[in-house]
Formats: structure tokens, C-alpha cells, sequence
């Protein structure tokens, strides 16, 4: 009789804690960090890796830095900014991710690989190990009369791969600025079983007020997971000016965390139990019909 008492208190332990335990994965806070970057790469490194030791202060456990974090954004910065991976600035992440015990989401940097150069995103375990590159796959050609012509392709080189790491939280897709305008990307990460997209990017005076916010909610609506973008904060003398405002968007679409223009740090607490919630009551995923239409990856993932 006391054996099965014991037994049955144990077993109502344990399930308490790992109920307990279950609740807390549920949950993390994610830091996005809007940087004022110059044209002085030390300054923006160390301004980096005081904001993520910030945001770490404050809670955080996945830390999102913005797109060209290291160096001014244009296609005459790439090639002088450019840098082997592992290089100086990934040192400088590895480093800031131990030190923090957080997954830190580097933003971008120009890398130069093979005499070609990429926009290219690297992600940091909190042991400081790097865990993912992720290469921009779709390059920022525009032209919009009167207000901005720009061609990343002038000196960059497309990625390839398809881009998700694992966190005890949560599976993350990542993807850079113009990768978010494509839907195709995001479905496909959903697909994989992310709930967190993560997107550094610099949209500029014309396309951030029109259409930033936007695609950030259309792609939480469409997929039903959290969206977070980290913008560098504006700096109205560059030649190419950010946008700013750095976002989190949840699955119902409601912006929870918004930056403004200046630099800074915002933080969201990321709810995978209100994810779960939102599917269950509109259950699109159940509900699509495959027998007549389908999007499907047809290159490699890098996870």
C-alpha cells in the first residue's frame, strides 16, 4: 500500500513538473534590436553586442539583429565591407551569443565567398556555435520612377537553400528583407514546422511606409505563426535610408512590438500556445486543398 501511495505521488510529481516544464517552453521572449549602423564596421559591432547583452539582460533568449548590421547598406559598400564567414563580425556574434546564453540571429553582413558576394545571415547557438548561413535568395532589384532604383545584383549573388534552425522554443525560418514579398518562402517554412519567421531587412522611404507592416502581417495571417523583421534604425544623411520601425507580428496578424525610427531594442513575448490556439479555430492547414494546388521546394534546406 505505502509503495503504491509513493508510486502514485511520484508519478503526480513528475507530471506536475513536466506540465510546469511544458508551460515554460511555451513561452520566450525574442529581442529585435534596431541598430544605427555607420560606416565605421568596429563601432557597429561593438554597438551590437552591447544591445544584445542588453536585450539578454532584460529576459531575452532569441535576439534578432537588422539586415547589413556591420556596415552601411548600397551596392558601393558590398565589396570594401565584404568579409570571409567565419570572419570578424561572426567572431564578434559567436562571442556576444556565449557570453548572452541567447540564439542570436546576426542579421546580415556581405560575405565574400569564392570571388562572388552574398547578403548572407548567420545564427548563433548560446554555446556560440554557428548553426546556420543563410544567403539572401531573392536580390532587391526595383525600379520605381522618380522615387528609387536599386539592383543588388550589380555585385551580389543569389543564396540557393531554404534556411531553419531548431530552438528548444520553436523551429525558425529565416529569410532577408525582399525574401519576405515572396509567400512562397514563408508557406514552405510553415510547411517544415517553423512557428517564427525571422526577416533582418532595410526597406526605404518609399517601400517601408507602403508595404513593411504589410507584408509582415499578410505572411503571420497566411501561415499562422509570428513574423519579426529588425530594420537598421534611419539615418536620414546614408545614401540608402531605412525605413525603421521593426516589427513583431503575431498569428492572429496584430502588431505586438513596434519599434519607431531611432535606435533601440523591442521585445515580444512569443506565445506557442495561442499559436496552437489560433490553428485550431481556423484550421486552414486541414483545410487546403492539395488535390489542386500545391507549393513545393525544389532545392536543398539548410538546417
Amino acid at each position: 500500500m505505502f509503495n503504491r501511495s509513493w508510486n502514485c505521488g511520484i508519478k503526480q510529481i513528475s507530471y506536475a513538473l513536466m506540465s510546469g516544464l511544458t508551460r515554460a517552453m511555451s513561452k520566450f521572449r525574442l529581442a529585435v534590436v534596431q541598430l544605427q549602423v555607420s560606416g565605421v564596421k568596429a563601432d557597429n559591432l561593438s554597438r551590437a553586442r552591447r544591445l544584445v547583452k542588453e536585450a539578454a539582460g532584460r529576459g531575452s533568449q532569441v535576439v534578432l539583429l537588422p539586415e547589413c548590421f556591420n556596415s552601411p547598406y548600397g551596392t558601393s559598400f558590398f565589396s570594401s565591407y565584404a568579409e570571409r564567414i567565419p570572419g570578424e563580425s561572426t567572431q564578434v556574434l559567436s562571442e556576444a551569443a556565449k557570453e548572452n546564453k541567447v540564439y542570436l540571429v546576426g542579421g546580415s553582413i556581405p560575405e565574400e565567398d569564392g570571388g562572388k558576394l552574398y547578403n548572407s545571415c548567420t545564427v548563433f547557438s548560446p554555446d556560440g556555435e554557428m548553426i546556420l548561413k543563410h544567403r539572401k535568395i531573392h536580390l532587391f532589384d526595383i525600379d520605381v520612377p522618380g522615387k528609387i532604383r536599386f539592383q543588388e545584383s550589380e555585385t551580389l549573388s543569389p543564396g540557393n537553400s531554404l534556411s531553419m534552425f531548431e530552438t528548444p522554443f520553436c523551429k525558425v525560418g529565416v529569410g532577408i528583407c525582399y525574401d519576405i514579398r515572396f509567400a512562397e518562402l514563408a508557406q514552405l517554412y510553415s510547411r517544415e514546422g517553423c512557428q517564427l519567421l525571422v526577416y533582418p531587412g532595410a526597406f526605404n522611404m518609399t517601400t517601408g511606409p507602403a508595404h513593411w507592416e504589410l507584408l509582415q502581417r499578410g505572411r503571420a495571417v497566411d501561415n499562422q505563426l509570428y513574423v519579426a523583421t529588425a530594420s537598421p534604425a534611419r539615418d536620414e544623411t546614408a545614401s540608402y535610408v531605412a525605413w525603421g520601425h521593426s516589427t513583431v507580428v503575431n498569428p492572429w496578424g496584430e502588431v505586438i512590438s513596434k519599434a519607431g525610427a531611432e535606435e533601440g531594442v523591442i521585445y515580444a513575448d512569443i506565445d506557442l500556445q495561442y499559436l496552437a490556439d489560433i490553428r485550431q479555430q481556423i484550421p486552414i492547414t486541414a483545410q487546403r486543398r492539395s488535390d489542386l494546388y500545391t507549393v513545393s521546394s525544389v532545392q536543398e534546406r539548410s538546417s
